[in-house]
């Protein structure tokens, strides 16, 4: 028997397709494809690989007179983490869960300025007899409220998610016989759920502005408040969307290993990851010192669609030096 022939019967063995083998070895699928009809011979280091990974010896895949599988004396632990079918299928049942939390925390801070807006408007109507002192203490109340509830899903988000943080680092696992293709057959089914959905929350995102505009012609300051609070709902609506939209499907990335979850990409996404959660801190820390400062929550918001605009354009920057320094 040639090496082909063994390679193929190890291959078939133990449950892997010609591309998950690839994946193993480092190489790509046209390579095992070739080694498997024997149009090419593995260099010395890939059959040294190859013994290591079936656990046979080189002894077995070189010499065509030996029939029978030799193996090594010691089982060799590559060391990679495995993933089994069901970790697998609860890890995404758990992103699924962990996206809604997350997309509730998300809608909870938007929200949070509405209380106070609303009630410092409706100060300046006599009629309902609320001081300009109570309604902002409530409305910060509130405010605080809405933040503390939203912290406190994604803190809990975060500890539910803590025994899959592997997938985010640079860490490498492998999935076991059947994972891949369970996966896939997962991504195929909700792709078009996928696109349906950001096509949805991308209109809803776009839209949003237009009560705000349509306040802009307005001279009562309590409609153009109200429309306001329209516009932050609406974002809110979308922002949601995205949450859980993306978050189920870059879950199934994560364990293919594709798009923003190869190595590469996530060495380049820890960086990028580290000067967002700067950058919106300062924006945050501005708004918030604006705000208090001058007494002006119904402009000082323009803070966060600014900020939004140089942000998109620092991540364009980013990715091309990212690009320039392959």
């Amino acid at each position: 028997m040639i090496l082909a022939d063994k390679i193929v019967r190890l291959r078939k063995k133990n449950g892997w397709s010609q591309e998950e083998l690839a994946q193993k070895m480092n190489v790509s699928r046209q390579a095992v494809s070739k080694w498997e009809s024997a149009q090419t011979i593995p260099e010395l280091e890939k059959i040294l690989q190859l013994g290591a990974l079936f656990g046979v010896t080189t002894d077995y895949l070189l010499k065509d007179d030996m029939e029978l599988e030799e193996f090594t004396s010691e089982t060799i632990d590559s060391g990679v983490r495995q993933i089994s079918i069901e970790e697998a299928g609860t890890y995404l049942v758990q992103s699924r869960e962990s996206a809604k939390r997350i997309a509730v925390g998300t809608f909870l801070c938007v929200l949070s300025p509405i209380p106070l807006l609303l009630l410092g408007a409706a100060s300046e109507y006599e009629k309902l007899n609320i001081s300009e002192n109570l309604a902002g203490c409530l409305g910060i109340m509130l405010l605080l409220f809405f933040v503390i509830a939203a912290v406190a899903l994604f803190i809990y988000s975060g500890f539910q998610n803590e025994q899959y943080e592997y997938l985010d680092r640079e860490e490498p696992f492998e999935l076991q016989y059947g994972v891949s293709g369970m996966v896939r057959e997962k991504q195929k089914e909700y792709r078009n759920q996928y696109i349906f959905w950001n096509i949805i929350a991308t209109c809803i995102c776009v839209a949003s502005p237009i009560p705000l505009i349509v306040g802009a012609f307005s001279e009562q300051e309590f409609l153009i408040t109200l429309l306001l609070t329209v516009t932050m709902v609406l974002a809110g609506i979308g922002a949601c969307i995205f949450v859980v939209n993306c978050s189920i499907w870059t879950s199934m990335q994560k364990l293919l290993k594709e798009g923003d979850y190869t190595m590469e990409a996530k060495r380049k996404n820890r960086k990028m990851g580290a000067f967002s959660v700067v950058y919106w801190l300062i924006l945050t820390a501005i708004y918030l010192a604006w705000s208090f400062s001058t007494n002006t929550w119904d402009k000082t918001w323009i803070v966060y669609v600014v900020g939004g605009v140089i942000y998109a354009a620092l991540c364009v920057v980013w990715e091309l030096v990212m690009n320039r320094e392959k």
